[in-house]
């Protein structure tokens, strides 16, 4: 599963929000509750599904066969796991036919009793014929997993325009239960069948391999899916719906990429990638991939990033980029290599327990900074390690959770910053502690001792000793079953008299003390010496002797550690850091200090350098960071900006020059802009079309309407609707609306305020209520996601901002009425 988070900056927006309930009783009684791994009673051994849907109820009618045995001890008695059913029938499979057992259902377990006691080994099945009614199951979801129906229909009486008719299923945690009766827990496994029947227009997905269609005389379709290996309930799929199937092979594997059809051209352009991807984590692992196909397929209004179904990936419809989109990157590369790591590391070898969920995630959440260092090189992963550690770092209510966590209030909070980023970060330092060689060949033995079966960190450690020849006690205790991680204070003195250098790091976390190798290079001119050194107590001290005083020393040099550092080098020290130590992290923490004091001369020519760096991620990092408050800054770097403007390569970079460049309002590059509307990337003409709009207001209205009628996102679809909001009448509304409809993520956090005040200005009463739902529709589109956080936003800032507006040019308007009705319109959406 892959976890998506909103901007920092709208956290920073909506923080308030929680404030109200800060004061409110929270229980805590789960602290004293252990999650044991749960108990197995009876084990799956098969599962066989005929599922028909009901498409105007948002029904399954389903028939079910269960093949299982008792785990141990003998038993008379099974209970399966099943939400908010409509239980028919319940029976034993006799060869002579069925046989009907009694059975008692509350609405989440099915308990049957059994016709007889049966022993281990001793192998027994049960039919169940029910109907599965996802829409009246009110569940909890998570920050990864916005929401827990398990199954989903979307549109399905195609009373919506513009949106596909589509099923698909989602069965983390325990979502497969809502759809099928089954022993719902993670350290169950089995193999499994699947048969849909479906409107014969639409295509379906299951595990495993199509092994059967027939066409129906009612018009319909029954397609047949085999999974011949086990694994567990919650990685079973459904997908059905209108997709364009693009086919594409890995050996002799059957690699497809299921997309709404409009998206069929650039399908490969998306995820095109997975073969080689493949390739690469079959050689890091050792083991060739585990299944029998790999398919991808895209889900409109999934309620997560992407979920890795075995065979079966589902991403969210945010992966499906049009070829402009791609033009400035594939956002979704790193979340395709995440799920398919996935196969791997969740689908063949599962984590025992939602306690031990890191053995799923941080391997996956660790994926991507593998492919990208493989990919793209040190730059590009280093970029990925920071931003990662710096999302958990950020975050101080995740600094008392483990790792490993047997106390939680509920399974659906494992999936936080700490199970994925800190964990990835884990696996980056457990990969140093140990050395490259000795890491990938434990995960070898870890897959093959434990493969299509489950395993937790204790196995893992295991693995990593036995290979490495190392006691690896000390480390999974502070980071897998410990909490926190360090916050170092790093001071430097230099007794020239004495000829010594002496470093003090001194953790200032609350709590344990953390035992740490690191590594500190010391620099003398082009001479660098490393000392490889630990940190075990609270205040270390290390001295260093020396002939000439240090030109830096460089603590941490190799960027490993997960920490966050208070480190009092000079600016001096800084400039020599970004000239010397030259990997990505060293040049990113030198810039970062440089902006820090952008004030000052020095600091503004070393961030004048980043604007030079070979990594285009540091040159976008110092535009980002330039405070155009202060003159003298916005004066120095206006030469650099317009030489990144006119010839930078990449289309990020080139985009936030373009757009720091209108903020000169010099009519000297009025060409730079014009000659850059028709650029094919989005995040550029956009960019572009609002500088250009600074400098000539009616040739920009003019370009932004004849934009509005081609295809846009991002940064274009972004300027073009603002700048009709600020500049056009109301004849514009419908072409306003409808390019804000598309804006998605910051975009349309962007927008709002000039789409509030374009609707403030909106005489007619039903374009007022058209714009206002637009609001809501987003309100109520967070809120489902669990951001309860954006309601008041939208809600008494937004509209209510809106509301008042109106409210002022009511008195003495010849349209008064019709302001009223609007304004009663807005109070009623907000009391919704």
């Amino acid at each position: 599963m892959n976890k998506t988070l909103l901007t920092l900056a709208f956290l920073a927006t909506i923080s308030f929000g929680r404030a109200q309930t800060d004061t409110l009783a929270i229980d805590t009684s789960w602290k004293t509750l252990y999650r044991a791994v749960p108990e197995k009673i009876n084990d799956l051994v098969h599962t066989k599904l005929d599922a028909k849907f009901d498409y105007n109820k948002s029904q399954l009618i389903g028939k079910a066969w269960l093949t299982l045995q008792p785990h141990f001890d003998p038993v008379n008695t099974l209970v399966l796991d099943a939400k908010g059913m409509d239980i028919k029938q319940v029976a034993l499979v006799k060869s002579s036919g069925n046989q009907t057992l009694k059975y008692k259902y509350d609405g989440w377990l099915l308990t049957i009793t059994l016709d007889k006691t049966y022993k281990r080994n001793e192998k027994y099945s049960v039919f169940i014929d029910y109907i599965a009614k996802p829409n009246d199951l009110k569940a909890k979801g998570s920050e990864a997993i916005k929401d827990a129906k398990g199954l989903y229909f979307i549109n399905p009486k195609g009373e919506e325009k513009n949106k596909p008719t589509q099923i698909w299923t989602q069965g983390e945690t325990e979502g497969t239960s809502v759809w099928l009766p089954i022993i719902d827990k993670p350290n169950q496994k089995c193999t499994e069948e699947i048969t849909m029947t479906v409107p014969d227009k639409y295509v379906t997905l299951s595990n495993g391999k199509l092994v059967s269609q027939k066409k129906n005389s009612d018009g319909t379709r029954t397609d047949s899916w085999k999974m011949d290996l086990p694994h567990s309930p919650y990685l079973f799929f459904m997908g059905v719906g209108d997709y364009a199937v693009i086919k594409d092979k890995y050996k002799n594997i059957d690699v497809d990429y299921y997309v709404e059809k409009e998206y069929a051209g650039v399908a490969k352009k998306i995820f095109g990638l997975t073969p080689q991807m493949i390739a690469y984590f079959e050689k890091l692992t050792g083991v060739p991939y585990p299944w029998n196909k790999y398919a991808q397929i895209t889900g409109k209004d999934y309620v997560s990033g992407a979920m890795e179904n075995t065979t079966s990936t589902l991403h969210s419809d945010a992966a499906q980029a049009d070829a402009r989109e791609l033009v400035d990157g594939n956002e979704w590369e790193t979340t395709i290599a995440h799920e398919l790591f996935h196969q791997w590391f969740g689908d063949y070898v599962t984590a025992k327990s939602w306690s031990n969920l890191t053995v799923n995630e941080s391997f996956a959440d660790y994926s991507e900074y593998l492919w990208l260092e493989h990919q793209y090189g040190l730059d590009k992963a280093g970029e990925d390690n920071i931003d990662q550690m710096e999302a958990y770092t950020g975050s101080a209510a995740q600094e008392e959770k483990h790792l490993v966590r047997y106390y939680y209030a509920d399974k659906e909070d494992m999936f936080d910053l700490v199970s994925y980023q800190k964990g990835g970060r884990v696996l980056h330092m457990l990969r140093k502690a140990v050395g490259d060689s000795a890491f990938f060949k434990a995960l070898n033995l870890y897959l093959n001792t434990n493969k299509f079966s489950n395993a937790d960190a204790g196995q893992l450690r295991l693995a990593m000793e036995a290979v490495s020849g190392k006691d690896l006690n000390w480390f999974f205790n502070q980071w897998y079953y410990g909490s926190g991680h360090p916050k170092l204070d790093i001071s430097y003195k230099y007794d020239d008299a004495a000829k010594k250098a002496i470093v003090t790091i001194n953790q200032t976390q609350d709590g344990n003390v953390f035992k740490l190798p690191i590594a500190i290079d010391v620099y003398n001119g082009s001479t660098k010496q490393r000392r490889e050194v630990w940190l075990q107590n609270k205040v270390d001290t290390f001295v260093f002797p020396y002939k000439t005083k240090p030109d830096l020393i460089n603590v941490d040099a190799e960027k490993y550690t997960l920490c966050e550092k208070n480190d009092h080098k000079t600016l001096e020290n800084y400039t020599f850091q970004y000239k010397n130590a030259q990997n990505y992290a060293d040049r990113r923490e030198a810039l970062a200090a440089s902006i820090r004091m952008q004030q000052q001369i020095n600091a503004m020519a070393l961030m004048e350098s980043g604007l030079h760096d070979p990594y285009a991620g540091l040159r976008k990092m110092v535009l980002d960071s330039l405070d155009f408050r202060n003159q003298t800054v916005q004066k120095s770097f206006e030469p650099a900006i317009a030489e990144l403007a006119k010839s930078e390569k990449n289309p990020k970079v080139k985009g936030k020059a373009l757009e720091l460049l209108g903020y000169y309002k010099n009519s000297n590059y009025l060409g730079v802009f014009k000659n850059n509307l028709g650029d094919s990337s989005y995040s550029v003409a956009g960019a572009a079309l609002f500088s250009y709009t600074i400098l000539d207001q009616s040739g920009g209205l003019a370009a932004a309407k004849e934009m509005v009628a081609q295809p846009s996102k991002g940064k274009l679809a972004e300027s073009i609707c603002i700048i009709l909001m600020s500049l056009a009448g109301e004849e514009e509304f419908d072409n306003i609306a409808k390019t804000y409809s598309v804006l998605s993520g910051q975009e349309k956090l962007d927008a709002i305020d000039a789409f509030a005040s374009f609707l403030v200005r909106t005489q007619n009463t039903e374009k007022v209520k058209q714009g206002v739902d637009l609001i809501t529709d987003y309100r109520d589109h967070m809120a489902a996601r669990n951001k309860d956080e954006i309601i008041p936003i939208i809600n008494n800032v937004i509209l209510k901002g809106i509301a008042t507006q109106k409210a002022a040019t009511k008195s003495g308007s010849s349209n008064a009425v019709e302001i009223q009705k609007q304004i009663d319109y807005i109070n009623e959406k907000i009391q919704k």
